[in-house]
């Protein structure tokens, strides 16, 4: 038979209304170890990650309660299926959740309905404070219950969602869990609405995007995938007298890995980039074993030496191969647009390269010396061995150029769109002369 349900009377009815949530202070953290320690079944805990702490209080400031949230765990089954992302936007999602670690209440009275006020309370700011300290939002919350000492009431009456027992593992450091044998109910609660929605996306919203920035990215590929990316670098000359663990197909695969995978790629991070990799991924790149049988990852130094010293005119020409087999030709109507960038994953010499638009096809590449500009290379290096035979070339008002026109239309075969602005004040005047200006509704 079910036990009647208990109405708080008028003073507790007051408490209930005057009944307050703050963050708490670092100088409070010390008074909340201790009274978990002393109160709390499972005692102080050492949360990993993202954190805060709440305290709630009466209108005099006595305590009444106290709650921890932290790192969501690694892996649940039953929250996967809830969410439905894959593991991958798992592992790049995942602080976009919160675990409520510990809830505690500390009323020696016992007052109805003042655990689900206090969480109610909690959960209204706790997304916009994890804003303000973390950068980002929460889009739902976690956490366990042990049915051998609780029922769970406090977090079905405030709407969360009973999804199913755990497998009885607990964490124990970031990424080390052991078993208890001792399963826990899990509840789920979204703190906005199509959370579940925004977490299964291809692609986050930007205000949650930058959760993603701070995971570093892993190899995804199979390792049937990667060895038949490292086939298409086998033809590379070699130019070192001894190969010791890396091969250059190897470290050329690494790099075109980490591009598919969408890592940064500057040395340091390739380095980090192949210290991801398993070892089966290592050994399919065809990186040889050191003397404890593994399979090492290149350092930052490796990357450095592999990059001043591979040949770029057949690396340039390993790459084409490799799209035009999984990408087919490029399509000759398309505007080929030449442009030159400096590198967002390192420092250095900028690079001018052309690609089709909207395919982004690429084409070719040329490096700009620090000793000298994009005109030249353009010239010299870039367009002539392009087959622009019948294309439209864009470049931007740098390049408008007599010379570049001429190699574009007399020597390669193709047309030029160049960009005039007003450092050109003759030429302005000429087009101004022979061209009638557009409509003033005329799209850019």
């Amino acid at each position: 038979m079910a036990k009647p349900k208990r109405l708080p009377d008028k003073i507790q009815q007051q408490l209930l209304n005057e009944v307050q949530v703050h963050l708490a202070s670092v100088k409070q953290l010390p008074r909340i170890g201790k009274l978990l320690e002393q109160h709390h079944y499972l005692g102080n805990l050492r949360p990993v990650g993202e954190r805060l702490y709440y305290i709630a209080t009466d209108a005099a400031g006595e305590w009444l309660g106290i709650l921890v949230f932290s790192a969501a765990a690694n892996h649940l089954k039953y929250r996967e299926c809830w969410i439905g992302w894959s593991n991958e936007q798992r592992r790049r999602r995942l602080s976009l959740l919160t675990n409520n670690s510990r809830f505690l209440l500390l009323s020696d009275c016992s007052v109805p309905n003042l655990g689900s006020r206090i969480l109610r309370l909690t959960l209204d700011r706790l997304s916009s404070d994890w804003q303000a300290h973390y950068g980002h939002p929460i889009l739902a919350v976690e956490t366990f219950v042990d049915p051998e000492q609780f029922c769970g009431t406090v977090y079905t009456a405030n709407g969360w969602i009973e999804l199913g027992q755990t497998d009885g593992w607990g964490r124990c450091q970031r990424d080390y869990y052991v078993k208890h044998d001792k399963p826990k109910r899990l509840f789920v609660r979204s703190l906005q609405r199509n959370a579940c929605r925004h977490l299964q996306a291809e692609h986050l919203k930007p205000e949650l995007a930058i959760v993603e920035l701070k995971v570093a990215p892993r190899c995804t590929r199979r390792v049937k995938e990667i060895r038949s990316i490292v086939e298409h670098f086998k033809k590379l000359p070699e130019y070192r007298e001894r190969v010791e663990s890396y091969p250059l197909f190897s470290l050329a695969a690494l790099i075109l890995l980490a591009l598919l995978c969408e890592a940064p790629r500057g040395q340091t991070d390739l380095e980090k980039f192949a210290r991801g990799m398993s070892q089966a991924q290592r050994r399919a790149l065809g990186i040889r074993r050191n003397p404890q049988g593994k399979y090492p990852a290149p350092s930052q130094s490796t990357f450095s030496r592999f990059l001043a010293g591979i040949e770029a005119l057949k690396l340039n020409e390993t790459l084409l191969a490799i799209q035009r087999q999984l990408r087919g030709p490029a399509p000759r109507e398309e505007l080929v647009v030449m442009d030159g960038k400096e590198p967002r994953h390192g420092s250095g010499a900028s690079i001018l390269t052309a690609v089709t638009v909207p395919s982004q096809h690429y084409l070719g590449s040329a490096v700009v010396d620090e000793k000298t500009n994009e005109i030249p290379v353009a010239q010299q290096e870039l367009i002539p061995p392009l087959d622009l035979e019948d294309r439209l070339v864009s470049l931007d008002a740098l390049h408008t150029q007599d010379e570049t026109a001429r190699k574009v239309v007399l020597e390669a075969g193709g047309h030029y769109l160049l960009t005039v602005k007003n450092n050109q004040p003759t030429l302005r005047a000429n087009i101004d002369k022979k061209v009638s200006a557009p409509r003033a509704d005329f799209p850019p």
